[in-house]
């Protein structure tokens, strides 16, 4: 596997028979048995899959084995693992047995650094949450974060989470450029949720990019849920957003 401190970047393909790896599809569906007929609907139209915390239950594990083995998918296992260093460790010695791709932990730095050893050399990046896509400042405020504007708290979170040795980082596509322009970014990954396609509905997310926009400030990776597996034809969609981030 590549080194996970190497920016893991797609490469376009004009001719649009190759993903794109920089599309990233959240399978947030309640099982693993939708998420692999979602998976198999798209076709080879993805090659990356994020799973979240709300497939744990459903048989996420058994997924993202699945899609890696049997599919040769890359996976990204979205936890946002928070907890005491030992166990925080422990969890990520587990899960890095499953050959996944990228995996997501708190940005806060006692915990990347226990992830790191976790993950030994097992090839599995470390990504870093820094303010989730869906919070604004009142939200920040109701949970004691300090003052500050938002933006500038990411680049912070940011900047530590990669000096304790995190591979990348979580942000929405606001704050990418302000990160990737960190001397600490250099190398590193920016991954943005909170992308959204021209048009569609935002959903839940506050601080949100199209995809183009996200990928021109800077994020190697854009994470896309919805708006793929609630139209009409998921691989079209997917092949649009591709087609999106093909032509910058």
């Amino acid at each position: 596997m590549t080194d996970p401190q190497d920016r893991q970047t797609g490469t376009p393909q004009p001719d649009d028979r190759q993903p794109d790896d920089r599309l990233i599809v959240a399978l947030d569906l309640p099982n693993a048995l939708e998420g692999l007929e979602l998976a198999d609907a798209i076709g080879d139209a993805v090659g990356f899959y994020k799973i979240g915390l709300g497939m744990l239950t459903g048989g996420g594990l058994a997924l993202a084995a699945e899609l890696k083995q049997e599919h040769a998918k890359r996976v990204f296992l979205d936890m946002k693992l928070f907890d005491i260093g030992a166990t925080v460790e422990r969890a990520v010695r587990g899960l890095a047995a499953y050959d996944l791709d990228f995996l997501t932990v708190h940005g806060d730095p006692q915990v990347v650094r226990a992830a790191r050893e976790g993950a030994g050399g097992s090839g599995l990046a470390i990504l870093a949450v820094t303010i989730l896509t869906s919070l604004d400042r009142g939200d920040l405020d109701d949970a004691l974060i300090k003052p500050g504007a938002i933006p500038d708290l990411v680049v912070e979170r940011a900047a530590r989470a990669l000096d304790a040795g995190a591979h990348g980082v979580i942000a929405s596509p606001r704050e990418a450029a302000a990160i990737r322009a960190l001397p600490e970014a250099a190398g590193k990954l920016i991954v943005t949720p909170g992308v959204r396609p021209a048009g569609a509905d935002k959903g839940d997310q506050k601080r949100i990019a199209t995809p183009a926009a996200a990928i021109a400030a800077g994020a190697d990776h854009i994470v896309v849920g919805r708006p793929v597996w609630q139209a009409g034809d998921p691989r079209a969609a997917a092949r649009a957003i591709q087609r999106e981030i093909a032509g910058l």
